[in-house]
């Protein structure tokens, strides 16, 4: 999950390095969305391993 936030975090820069400024926010909002989900998940797993 980390991997395609990363994949989207790089097509939002190059969309606004290239002017396309819808496409690069779209891109830069479902970045954050997984990143988030990535954190919760990793903190999840991270609490039921250390039992």
């Amino acid at each position: 999950m980390l991997h395609y936030a990363l994949v989207f975090l790089v097509v939002a820069i190059i969309a606004a390095v290239l002017g396309f400024a819808g496409i690069a926010g779209a891109a830069a909002g479902i970045a954050r969305i997984l990143f988030v989900v990535f954190l919760i998940l990793a903190v999840i797993a991270f609490v039921r391993r250390a039992r």
